[in-house]
């Protein structure tokens, strides 16, 4: 069998919302809302922005987790295990901004767990400005040796996971009448790559979600915005790379190699990952986003290749890339 699993993390109005609001319409709005939300909340005073983001116990959850802090938002910083919120904790305690993170416990896989942390943060705060579905995590392996139980581990963490705690969220910012989503893709989810099919075909289905989505809320003030980095200095390549199964009489092992020589080529030019949470920092300050935001090494070249190259040119700059 040949697989490998990897985890990934794994203008400016008001930055809740982007909308600038102020004197007697703003009063007139809090004044509306205050009966319905009062119950869930004593803290209706604080007039911060809160944000909410899966998976914040490394890469780009971490940094954005620290950087819309900065940026005055109260983050609720979720994680599976809050024993690993360690070196969050270390950079927020150096950032100034320990007192604007809240830890919440959080398994996108398990609804009650995804309940049970919405609950939690509406009766501390009373609203939630902005969802970071970035939790996740990636499997590769060539297609036919990676276990079913492996496709639907990646599929129920990557998707459902990030459905789940999307619909949660969303009656609370349509009665909001605001609210941003922001759902961490990946240039996996815009061009389908050797070796690494389950972790695309989880991010394509990100993809086409996002865009009904965005169709769904537009009307009730919600916008949906679609981050889709490349290749970053992440984790994902000292957890991924370091535990990559394989036969030696595996009919894909030479191709599999290949891909693990260019993988490993990619971690070590690959850019820093802050550019990705001051990308999704500069997304809660905007009045209106564009659906799509793609970053990263190679990212934009391959959009544009896709775009008007045909297939078969496409296909074997991949193949030549991988030799």
């Amino acid at each position: 069998m040949t697989v490998w699993a990897y985890k990934i993390g794994e203008d400016s109005p008001n930055p809740a919302d982007g909308r600038s609001t102020t004197g007697d319409s703003r009063q007139t709005e809090l004044s509306q809302s205050s009966d319905a939300k009062q119950s869930r909340s004593g803290s209706l005073g604080d007039q911060h922005p809160v944000a909410l983001i899966t998976g914040t116990s490394s890469g780009f959850g971490m940094l954005t987790a620290i950087t819309l802090a900065k940026q005055g938002y109260r983050v609720i910083a979720t994680m599976r295990d809050l024993s690993r919120k360690g070196e969050l904790s270390n950079r927020a305690e150096e950032a100034g901004v320990t007192d604007r993170l809240y830890y919440v416990q959080l398994d996108v896989t398990d609804s009650e767990s995804v309940q049970t942390a919405v609950d939690k943060v509406l009766q501390q705060y009373g609203r939630i400005d902005m969802l970071v579905n970035n939790a996740g995590f990636a499997v590769g392996g060539f297609i036919e040796e990676v276990s079913m139980e492996d496709w639907r581990r990646q599929i129920e963490t990557n998707l459902f996971g990030l459905i789940a705690v999307t619909r949660t969220v969303l009656p609370v910012m349509r009665e909001q009448k605001r609210g941003l989503i922001v759902n961490l893709s990946s240039v996996s989810g815009l061009s389908g790559f050797p070796g690494y099919a389950p972790y695309a075909a989880s991010k394509f289905a990100v993809e086409g979600f996002s865009e009904s989505l965005r169709h769904e809320m537009s009307s009730f003030g919600i916008r949906v915005v679609l981050v889709e980095p490349g290749a970053y200095r992440t984790p994902i390549w000292n957890k991924g790379l370091g535990e990559i199964h394989q036969k030696e009489n595996s009919p894909y092992k030479h191709k599999l190699d290949a891909v693990l020589r260019y993988s490993k080529q990619a971690s070590e030019t690959a850019p820093d990952p802050q550019e990705v949470a001051d990308l999704i920092g500069r997304i809660a300050r905007m009045r209106a986003p564009r659906l799509r935001y793609a970053l990263g090494k190679g990212s934009r070249l391959l959009i544009i290749g896709k775009a008007l190259l045909p297939w078969k040119w496409l296909e074997w700059l991949i193949a030549r890339g991988l030799q």
